[in-house]
């Protein structure tokens, strides 16, 4: 794990972020990242919150634009164990500080915790770290009570690949983890990677619970895939379709951190909350 030799000054907005998930993380602290990795997709795949006007995009990670990444000085670049590879040109132009929270042999969602703590020491966000941890922790709290209320049914959560696969979400991923810290059943048993999913055909869906209700997270990829899926004898058979117990949720960015993690957990209450009125 690389540590910056230096602090960031707090407010001084010049961290860069490499990672969606930590750059979220930084506007939940009350601090604007000068620049971003994929800007122009922030709002199809985190959709909240919004990046505020001014950030600077400088390419996707596998295509970083070091001209403008240079021109910037940046005091700070927030980075991943999975772009390893960059760390030798980037560190020539700022220090580079790597965080990880999808790996091996750990949950996401408790990874997220302690790397949002290092990363509010490291901004000279430490105290505003907590508070936003506190908050969570509350929220997440009043979820599991309106779970427990709700007597919810178990669930399976899924985005769609194409009109015949899936990425079905469980395991130490932050979809799987946030369920489980709100005391949802999860109705997918099979085994996740520790991104927390695995990939499915779509007739895999009948070994769910006969109870089970189907959250679909956006984008849906292609975008008509329920409309053309309505027309197929296998989907209609699927118990949670028979009992119309599917809802489809705005995008949540599956790979983020704590702040993704409450949004998932909020909307996926919602809608079960919706379903059972």
């Amino acid at each position: 794990m690389t540590s910056a030799p230096v602090m960031a000054r707090a407010g001084d907005n010049g961290v860069v972020s490499l990672d969606y998930g930590l750059a979220s993380t930084m506007l939940a602290l009350g601090s604007v990242p000068r620049a971003i990795a994929s800007l122009r997709n922030w709002s199809e795949w985190v959709v909240e919150p919004t990046m505020p006007q001014g950030v600077v995009d400088i390419g996707t990670t596998s295509e970083i634009n070091l001209e403008v990444l240079t021109s910037l000085r940046p005091s700070l670049i927030l980075s991943t164990p999975f772009l390893a590879a960059l760390d030798e040109k980037l560190s020539r132009i700022a220090p580079v500080a790597t965080f990880t929270v999808y790996a091996e042999n750990g949950d996401a969602l408790d990874r997220s915790y302690a790397e949002t703590r290092r990363l509010g020491a490291m901004i000279g966000r430490q105290r505003q770290a907590e508070a936003f941890l506190a908050r969570a922790d509350a929220t997440f709290e009043r979820l599991r009570e309106r779970v427990r209320s709700l007597s919810a049914p178990p669930v399976a959560v899924i985005n769609f690949v194409d009109q015949r696969h899936a990425r079905i979400y469980s395991g130490p991923g932050l979809y799987g983890g946030t369920m489980r810290r709100i005391g949802l059943e999860n109705a997918w048993k099979g085994e996740a990677s520790y991104w927390g999913f695995q990939t499915i055909g779509l007739e895999q869906l009948a070994e769910l619970d006969e109870e089970a209700h189907l959250v679909v997270v956006s984008p849906l990829l292609p975008p008509d895939v329920l409309t053309r899926l309505s027309e197929s004898p296998l989907w209609a058979s699927l118990p949670f379709v028979r009992r119309q117990r599917i809802s489809v949720v705005p995008g949540v960015l599956m790979f983020g951190m704590v702040q993704e993690a409450l949004r998932f957990s909020t909307l996926t209450v919602d809608v079960l909350e919706t379903a059972a009125r």
